[in-house]
C-alpha cells in the first residue's frame, strides 16, 4: 500500500471510529433517559396507596342500656368533668324511649264505591260511634251512656230517641250493624248486651284517639279479625279521605289505596341531657352499672344495670367492601399499566446495550485497523527516509 493510500486509509478510519464513538455516547445518553423513565415509574409505584380492606371494627359500636318499668334508655354518652376524678360523678345523656297507645297507620286498602256507600270487598264502611256530647252554650264535654233495649222478637219497636246523657240502640239493630262492619253473624249472636256495650265503648274511645291525633272529625270504620287474638278489632278510615279520593268510573274502585288506621303501641323518645351519675366497670374497663342521682343534692337516686348491645353496620360495611374492591380494582390495572411501561423500557435498553457491544466490537476492529496502518505509514516513512539518505 503506497503513502497516499495508507494515509486516506488512516483518515477514513479515524473518521469512522469518530463516528462509531458518538453513536455510543448518542446510545448512551438515550440509556440515561430511558433510566429516568424507569426510575420515575418505579417512584410512582412507591408513592400509590395500596388499597386495605376495611374492618369491621370500624363499623361496629357498643351500645348501653338499662330500663325503667317499660322505658327503655340508652346511653348516648358518659362525659367525666373537671371533678370526676375526686367525686366519681359524671355526666350522663341518655334518650328515653317511652310506649305509648295510639291509632297507627296499619296499611292501604282499595275501597270501592256503590249506591252512596263503601265496601271493602263485601262488608259495607259503617260510621264510627261517636258518644261524645259537647254543651253548646257552656263547651262541657261529657261521654254519653249506652242503653241497648231488647227488642229482638219485637221488630217494631220503637228505640227511644238518645238525649245528652244516653245513646240508646236496638239489639237487633245494634248486631245488625256488626254484622255489615264485617263480624261473622255467627259470633255477633254470641255476643251479651254487655260485650256489644263494651264493643262499642271501645269503638268510641279509638275514634276519639283518631280525632285528637289527626284532626279528622268524621270516620268509617269495619272490623276485621286479630290473627294472634281471634277478637274482631275496628279498623278506621278517614270519610274525608275516603269520599275525596278519586274512584274509576268503569269498575268504581278507588284509584289507589285509602289509609286504615288501627289501636296500636308507639314509641316517644326525649333524650335527658347533664343527668350526674356514678358509673360501674368490669375488669375490661366496660360499663356494667349506672346510678343515677335524683338530684344535685347527691342524697338519692336509683341504681341500673347495663345491658352491652354490640351493633355492626352492615350497609356500611359492605359499602365500604365494594369500594374496596373498586380501588383494589383500579390500583392492580395502574401497577399492570405502569409494569408493562417499564417492561417496554427495559426491552428498549437491551436493544440498546446490544447495539452499544456491537458499536464497542467495531471500535476495536477499527483500532485494530488503525494499528496496522500506522505500521504501514511508519514503514513508508522509513523507506522513503532510506531512500533519500542514500
Amino acid at each position: 500500500m503506497g503513502m497516499s493510500a495508507s494515509q486516506a486509509r488512516f483518515l477514513t478510519l479515524t473518521a469512522r471510529k469518530t463516528n462509531v464513538e458518538y453513536e455510543g455516547q448518542q446510545i448512551n445518553q438515550q440509556r440515561t433517559t430511558l433510566s429516568n423513565e424507569s426510575a420515575n415509574y418505579y417512584s410512582k409505584l412507591t408513592s400509590m396507596d395500596v388499597p386495605v380492606p376495611p374492618s369491621t371494627a370500624d363499623y361496629t359500636k357498643v351500645t348501653y342500656t338499662f330500663s325503667d318499668g317499660s322505658e327503655k334508655n340508652t346511653v348516648t354518652s358518659i362525659v367525666a368533668t373537671k371533678d370526676t376524678k375526686s367525686t366519681g360523678i359524671y355526666m350522663l345523656n341518655y334518650v328515653q324511649e317511652i310506649p305509648a297507645d295510639n291509632m297507627v297507620v296499619s296499611g292501604t286498602n282499595v275501597i270501592s264505591k256503590s249506591n252512596g256507600g263503601y265496601f271493602i270487598g263485601k262488608v259495607q264502611l259503617q260510621d264510627a260511634v261517636n258518644l261524645v256530647y259537647k254543651n253548646a252554650s257552656t263547651g262541657a264535654v261529657t261521654t254519653k251512656e249506652i242503653s241497648i233495649i231488647d227488642n229482638v222478637s219485637n221488630t217494631s219497636a220503637t228505640v227511644p230517641a238518645s238525649n245528652n246523657s244516653t245513646q240508646y240502640y236496638g239489639l237487633k239493630q245494634i248486631r245488625q250493624r256488626f254484622i255489615d262492619a264485617g263480624i261473622p253473624t255467627e259470633v255477633v249472636n254470641q255476643y251479651s248486651i254487655d260485650q256489644l256495650r263494651d264493643k262499642l265503648k271501645v269503638e268510641n274511645q279509638y275514634r276519639a284517639m283518631s280525632v285528637e291525633k289527626y284532626t279528622d272529625e268524621d270516620w268509617y270504620v269495619r272490623y276485621i279479625q286479630n290473627s294472634s287474638t281471634g277478637n274482631y278489632e275496628p279498623v278506621f278510615y278517614s270519610k274525608k279521605e275516603t269520599e275525596n279520593i278519586d274512584y274509576n268510573d268503569r269498575t268504581s274502585l278507588s284509584l289507589g289505596g285509602v289509609r286504615a288506621y288501627m289501636f296500636g303501641q308507639t314509641t316517644e323518645s326525649r333524650e335527658i341531657k347533664n343527668a350526674e351519675a356514678l358509673v360501674e366497670k368490669d375488669a375490661s374497663g366496660r360499663y356494667q352499672a349506672l346510678f343515677i342521682y335524683n338530684d344535685s343534692t347527691h342524697e338519692s337516686g336509683t341504681r341500673y344495670e347495663l345491658t352491652t348491645i354490640t351493633e355492626t353496620d352492615d350497609n356500611a360495611y359492605n359499602d365500604a367492601m365494594n369500594q374496596y374492591y373498586y380501588d383494589k380494582a383500579v390500583y392492580d390495572q395502574m401497577v399492570e399499566e405502569i409494569n408493562a411501561k417499564i417492561g417496554i423500557i427495559q426491552v428498549q435498553d437491551k436493544n440498546l446495550e446490544l447495539k452499544l457491544k456491537q458499536l464497542d466490537t467495531e471500535e476495536n476492529a477499527i483500532s485494530t485497523e488503525m494499528d496496522a496502518v500506522k505500521k504501514v505509514i511508519s514503514k513508508n516513512v522509513e523507506s522513503s527516509f532510506k531512500t533519500f539518505n542514500a
